[in-house]
């Protein structure tokens, strides 16, 4: 069979991508095709550029940077992907890319991380974060996103088969598609971490500094326990925000690279998670270190930290629930090697078996 892939562009590597990359890891034959992409992206997910097929959107210059500018034209750029030569097709889609048109004697499977966030769970949060939600911006904004949620829909009928990342994107794609899916959860490549059973006295968080993330809410919460102290891993729009808010006690560390956040994912006394996530692939590599995790306990969190054995929840998004979780975990003794068999449950391996089983049975496909 030819394969196709398929993801909505490619210039981060994030979770959708750790996702792409094991699918691609099974299929290394396989075309890729993307809106647009980075060339060192595709260097560090192992796929080879020459392999890789983008629309015209590749051609704007400085797409990687502007994008959040262009959703407008993206329906067009992917239904114009050619994928009339493939008999299977794999999305991996948090946007677009499960829009692409295919045949009838063609197969598609669907890997959502998400229905579009913006366009539907969290439009009205979206426009306020981006101060689209007044005059005519939020006019503007308004009808483009209508568009969008129009089509997304009308293309939901697009994939054969749909797989979720968790149940909460399973959920989403019930009530916004109305279709069932499989849930397979990303992978997390256990095997990098280790478990440290001492850890030292500091909070640790990490990940992109985008509003839905809600550090700043992290920060406000340590700003209320000047003898606790927090360190930050990332970077990303709210940098300047999250360093302008943040007291002694809290260190901002910017972007640093993987083997450095592992050496602090291990040694930190819990990792701090204010967001809601599709499934959130941080808190499982903290996991993965024997570090207990404190979450918000909405979205995924839910479905990989467990209450009491290897971790604990805070039910609302603001400071002083988070306070109120950090002295309720102080009181906490956690086993770390439980905390770690936890995280063991989302590994990479069982990842790619499960994909490949359902790819075997709906298709011709064997490995």
């Amino acid at each position: 069979m030819k394969i196709a892939i398929v993801h909505d562009w490619i210039v981060s590597l994030g979770g959708a991508e750790k996702v792409l990359k094991e699918i691609y890891s099974l299929f290394p034959q396989a075309d890729v095709f993307t809106l647009f992409y980075k060339k060192s992206s595709l260097i560090e997910l192992g796929i080879k550029p020459e392999k890789v097929k983008a629309s015209f959107m590749q051609k704007i210059p400085f797409v990687d940077k502007k994008y959040r500018y262009l959703l407008p034209i993206m329906p067009y750029a992917v239904e114009s992907l050619n994928l009339t030569e493939y008999d299977l097709v794999i999305s991996s889609s948090h946007a677009f890319a499960k829009g692409v048109l295919t045949g009838s004697n063609q197969i598609h499977i669907s890997y959502i991380h998400t229905p579009m966030r913006y366009a539907w769970e969290m439009y009205h949060r979206y426009l306020r974060d981006f101060r689209l939600d007044r005059g005519l911006r939020k006019i503007l904004a308004g009808y483009v996103f209508n568009k969008i949620r129009l089509w997304d829909l009308a293309t939901s009928n697009r994939p054969d088969y749909y797989i979720a990342n968790s149940e909460v994107v399973a959920k989403r794609i019930r009530k916004f598609y109305g279709k069932d899916s499989l849930v397979i959860y990303p992978p997390v490549d256990v095997k990098k971490f280790s478990v440290r059973e001492k850890k030292e006295d500091f909070y640790l968080t990490a990940g992109r500094l985008v509003p839905y993330k809600r550090t700043d809410l992290i920060v406000e919460a340590f700003s209320k326990m000047p003898d606790k102290k927090l360190v930050i891993i990332g970077e990303g729009p709210e940098l300047k925000k999250i360093k302008s808010k943040a007291g002694k006690n809290v260190t901002v560390l910017g972007h640093k690279p993987k083997d450095t956040l592992v050496d602090y994912l291990s040694k930190a006394k819990a990792f701090v998670f204010a967001a809601e996530e599709d499934f959130g692939i941080l808190p499982v590599e903290a996991q993965a270190c024997g570090t207990p995790v404190i979450a918000f306990g909405r979205g995924g969190a839910r479905e990989t930290v467990i209450e009491g054995k290897t971790g604990l929840f805070f039910m609302e998004q603001n400071g002083d629930s988070i306070v109120d979780a950090v002295y309720r975990f102080e009181k906490m003794n956690l086993n770390v090697f439980e905390i770690r068999k936890n995280a063991e449950r989302f590994s990479s391996d069982r990842f790619r078996e499960r994909i490949k089983d359902f790819i075997s049975s709906v298709s011709s496909v064997t490995f």
